[in-house]
């Protein structure tokens, strides 16, 4: 009896765990792991760049959050299944590197430096540094920013590469978002805020500020936006090319630029190809 009893727990227990493989082995992690089709896909975003990647009370909007829409969806998620994650920039490898999401689009340049850590897919977008001033301001170049005061973030190199390559008297400001040098801007307190032409042109395109800034269109360096991907994970990276070619085909990349960038007159450039990366 007492056999029959021990063999009868057994099969009990057998049986719970088969159970439990049948309810919990098709449950793909909320990464979004499994490929496609799972129950939720978890994807970085900045949440403080108009125009870009943008946090709201109604939720999410901007040129990498339309970009990455349309990615989960050509991977078998659609909106709802998304939950986007605030990826900063000095986060962005690191999120990758233990499996915070599935990919990240962030206005992140691909770099020789960064490509040794993160795989990419794209280019999806091509910016470059650039000027944003008061509309009608007596600035055109680079070199009239000599004796007047040039705003970027703090940490940013964006400001002392202009200063060391063009204006070597420019006078520097720094502030601790572009917010404030937005509003700085529109005081007077400085005469122009430089970063990529994209980040610009978002913070431009809100309502409060249509009309009254505009950019300058230089083109002080090339910033090839990718999508990131942890390493190794061809895959997916493979998934993601083919849905941004299926987005400029089908004109999806067009109606973005223009909804995100359109009021600042943002003047873009034609969506890149793959894996051509402009030096």
């Amino acid at each position: 009896m007492k056999l029959r009893k021990v063999t009868a727990a057994s099969a009990a227990v057998f049986a719970l765990a088969l159970t439990a493989t049948a309810c919990g082995g098709d449950d793909s992690s909320d990464n979004g792991s499994s490929g496609g089709g799972g129950d939720k896909i978890k994807i970085g975003i900045k949440y403080d760049q108009p125009g870009l990647g943008l946090k709201t009370p109604d939720g999410y909007t901007g040129f990498d959050v339309d970009v990455a829409t349309y990615v989960a969806k050509e991977l078998g998620y659609e909106p709802d299944q998304i939950e986007w994650v605030e990826t900063k920039s000095a986060d962005r490898e690191n999120a990758l590197s233990r499996g915070d999401v599935k990919f990240i689009a962030a206005t992140y340049s691909i770099t020789d430096e960064r490509k040794e850590k993160v795989d990419f897919a794209g280019p999806y977008l091509l910016a470059h540094q650039d000027l944003l001033v008061k509309k009608g301001a007596d600035i055109s170049e680079a070199t009239d920013l000599n004796d007047k005061k040039l705003c970027s973030v703090t940490g940013s190199t964006s400001a002392q590469n202009v200063k060391k390559d063009f204006a070597p008297d420019a006078q520097l400001r720094e502030y601790g978002t572009y917010s404030e040098c937005i509003a700085g801007l529109q005081s007077g307190a400085v005469d122009a805020l430089t970063t990529d032409d994209s980040i610009l042109a978002g913070f431009a395109a809100q309502d409060q500020y249509k009309g009254k800034f505009e950019l300058v269109g230089l083109k002080l360096s090339n910033e090839n936006y990718g999508i990131g991907v942890k390493k190794g994970d061809t895959e997916t990276v493979n998934k993601i090319n083919d849905a941004l070619e299926k987005m400029v085909s089908d004109k999806s990349w067009d109606k973005a630029v223009e909804e995100n960038f359109g009021p600042a007159e943002y003047k873009n450039e034609p969506a890149p190809q793959i894996g051509n990366i402009v030096k």
